[in-house]
């Protein structure tokens, strides 16, 4: 079973690579990209992935920002933190304890997938304070009322057994396994990103942090907390998403009223992949709106 991924062997090429600090917080060392100036605005990945799906984007957003994006818990080059810090929760308490470590107070999240479950968490755990959240293709309730427990045993079972991140990460790694799992998210990504996904999936300590994270998440609770959310909220969907079905930002928006919602033709699940210029204009004009919103009349 190979080992968790390693900066010196697996990093070299690494996208945005001289953005790269690896910072302890929360009793584990993180792997964390920093770049630009202006407002703090964090990045949060979804499960299976790291900061590299933000290579494209980011750089974009550091023309106006001073932008935060770590690899979350056990993923990408972040260290694996204890049993007990897979939890939703848990998470936002570990970030929250990152953020602190760099002395930055973000304005706005933007989280994408399960990234954007971690922000609203923290927001909801008076963990931070920003003007806004914005969720791309946004995991925030259960997939359905149905099917959530089940997803979430399956991952308990499939942890208990550690061959399975093993066998998970050889399929992964052989000839097309990213490029059918890729597939199945409506998205499509250039070769280089399909290569960086390829480096992850095909790690066993990176595929089984993944699943631990399925394991310990609890959606229901966020769903039944999301009501008391006083952050503004602005979701992103993609018409095309096949991993979270766009109308969900729609039942999101009727637990909060206040909730923006806007669709992104002809994207799926991986948008800010797959056109990044596209999100990058989205955002800035989402954050633009809210600082002048916040302004003081005579500012």
């Amino acid at each position: 079973m190979n080992a968790r991924l390693a900066w010196e062997r697996d990093g070299a090429d690494w996208p945005n690579h001289a953005a790269s600090r690896f910072i302890p917080a929360a009793c584990f060392q993180w792997h964390v990209q920093i770049m630009g100036q202006g407002p703090a605005l964090l990045l949060l990945h979804g499960s299976g992935a790291s900061n590299h799906s933000w290579r494209d984007l980011a750089p974009l957003l550091a023309a106006h920002f001073t932008v935060i994006a770590p690899d979350l818990p056990g993923q990408g080059f972040t260290q694996v933190p204890s049993a007990s810090g897979f939890s939703l929760p848990a998470m936002a308490q570990s970030i929250a304890a990152l953020l602190r470590e760099l002395a930055m107070e973000p304005e706005f999240i933007v989280g994408h997938s399960a990234g954007a479950a971690i922000a609203v968490r923290m927001a909801l755990d008076g963990l931070v304070a920003p003007k806004a959240i914005i969720g791309l293709n946004a995991a925030l309730l259960p997939f359905t009322a149905a099917t959530g427990p089940v997803y979430s045993a399956l991952a308990k079972i499939l942890t208990l057994n550690p061959l399975v991140p093993w066998a998970f990460s050889r399929y992964a790694g052989g000839t097309g396994g990213v490029e059918r799992l890729l597939e199945e998210t409506g998205s499509r990504i250039d070769a280089r990103g399909i290569a960086l996904y390829r480096k992850l999936a095909g790690n066993s300590s990176h595929v089984g942090a993944t699943l631990r994270m399925m394991a310990n998440w609890n959606l229901a609770e966020l769903q039944r907390d999301l009501p008391r959310l006083q952050t503004p909220l602005h979701l992103l969907a993609g018409a095309k998403d096949r991993t979270i079905s766009p109308e969900q930002a729609f039942d999101v928006r009727r637990l909060l009223p206040h909730t923006s919602v806007e669709q992104l033709p002809g994207l799926g699940h991986l948008a800010h992949e797959e056109r990044p210029v596209e999100i990058a204009a989205r955002i800035i004009a989402i954050a633009h709106k809210c600082i002048l919103l916040g302004a003081k009349p005579d500012a």
